[in-house]
């Protein structure tokens, strides 16, 4: 959530930032409001010093034996307007809060200005297509090996489901130690297993709620909703919290499965790993001071690619274009890797988002720490990304690891933690 102040001491900005997202709202209105809601609170404080000058001078004349039923008069019709005052008051403050829950961070001035994907600017490549021609899709590798069953997912669960089975399920699994591994043993995340199901506020302070509720899944008759991803809990974990400077920046992964409608998103994907309803990822949350965030969104992205890395896939970095960003996010690099059953010849695909939310997530959750050496607290800034995605690192490995005879190598950083397993084969 943007800070309210922006409207009455910067409102060009707040305007600027928005046409930059390709938004148009009606800031003027919102400013209006914001003043009334001053206007009426300096009144509000006319009239209580009215009545405490009143209370004073009643009880002088008490205490003279003199009437007062002036000044009481007076008083009561301070204390009525008061409580009149108030409730409008409250009015507008709802109003603003809920206007402001809707409208997104404002992106950092270096973002590159865009309207779609095509505005993004590519950062760096790693590696190299490693297959002539056109390699097959991971879906048809995967079920020709029998290790992923898309046809009895939709029997279970319908479409945008999927099976893993023996090796493949394996697979999942490795992926998965691997990566956490990586980043509690040599990045130095703490590790995090959270709630699956979280609360309307937890949803709220991350940004999802109340502008994307059709893409959750709620539990009926509760108030209760799957998670999007593991960034909700986790940011959540300090929710309503005074953070010590020193225990700052601090860092999680955690490994959890994540639900999505995907309304939306029909006709997009709509075969394989791609883009699914349920899906498992391990996700890097980051909380640091505004003026370290820049370096640890620099340093989040780097674990991330870190895990393409050890496993030999080539990828690609790219700096999201403002109409590309996220919601809470003020800027965000996307790790693409290369698909190479993807379309004619291959293609780059989303594995990862890394963002830093500044402290638009923090105010929302009400997150904050205390400065050493100064008075009061200020709002953290929160980071989050994928360290991987699981299904769409299957997915890759599946594409770029085939070989003619109809197996899949494992990458070697894999081996040990798929038994000693090099080669994923057909089942005979």
């Amino acid at each position: 959530m943007l800070d309210v102040r922006i409207l009455r001491e910067a409102p060009d900005r707040l305007e600027e930032g928005l046409r930059r997202r390709g938004l148009t709202i009606d800031i003027a209105s919102l400013a209006g409001r914001e003043r009334r809601r001053r206007d009426l609170s300096g009144q509000v404080d006319e009239f209580k010093a009215r009545r405490n000058r009143a209370s004073a001078e009643i009880a002088q004349l008490k205490k003279a034996g003199q009437p007062a039923e002036a000044l009481l008069g007076e008083m009561k019709s301070a204390a009525e307007r008061i409580r009149s005052l108030d409730e409008e008051i409250g009015g507008l403050e709802r109003e603003i809060w809920d206007a402001f829950l809707t409208i997104p961070n404002l992106p950092h001035p270096g973002v590159p200005t865009g309207s779609d994907e095509r505005g993004n600017r590519e950062v760096r490549r790693f590696g190299e297509s490693r297959l002539g021609g056109t390699a097959r899709p991971h879906w048809e590798v995967g079920e020709r090996l029998g290790i992923v069953d898309f046809e009895r997912a939709s029997k279970i669960a319908g479409a945008r489901f999927s099976v893993f089975i023996g090796a493949g399920a394996r697979l999942e699994r490795a992926l998965i130690d691997f990566m956490l591994d990586l980043h509690t043993r040599e990045f130095g995340y703490t590790e995090v297993s959270p709630p699956l199901l979280v609360n309307r506020e937890s949803l709220v302070g991350t940004g999802q709620l109340p502008k994307f509720e059709e893409e959750l899944f709620k539990v009926e008759g509760g108030s209760l909703f799957l998670i999007p991803t593991a960034e909700v809990p986790v940011t959540n974990l300090h929710r309503d919290e005074i953070l010590d400077e020193g225990s700052l920046p601090r860092a999680y992964a955690a490994y959890t499965p994540c639900f999505r409608r995907e309304a939306g998103a029909y006709g997009r994907d709509t075969r394989g790993l791609i883009r699914q309803h349920q899906f498992d990822k391990v996700e890097l949350v980051r909380i640091s001071r505004p003026e370290e965030s820049y370096n640890e969104l620099e340093r989040l992205v780097s674990h991330a690619e870190e895990v393409l890395k050890r496993l030999d896939l080539p990828y690609r970095v790219v700096e999201l274009c403002t109409g590309d960003l996220g919601f809470s996010a003020a800027k965000t690099y996307d790790i693409e890797v290369w698909m190479q059953g993807q379309g004619e010849g291959g293609a780059y695909r989303e594995i990862s988002s890394c963002s830093n939310c500044e402290a638009f997530q923090a105010r929302r959750a009400s997150i904050r720490y205390r400065p050493a050496g100064k008075k009061g607290t200020e709002f953290v800034h929160t980071l989050n990304g994928s360290g991987l995605a699981v299904g769409r690192t299957v997915a890759a490995i599946l594409e770029n690891f085939q070989s003619e005879d109809g197996s899949v190598a494992v990458p070697k950083a894999l081996r040990d933690y798929m038994g000693g397993m090099d080669s994923i084969r057909k089942k005979t």
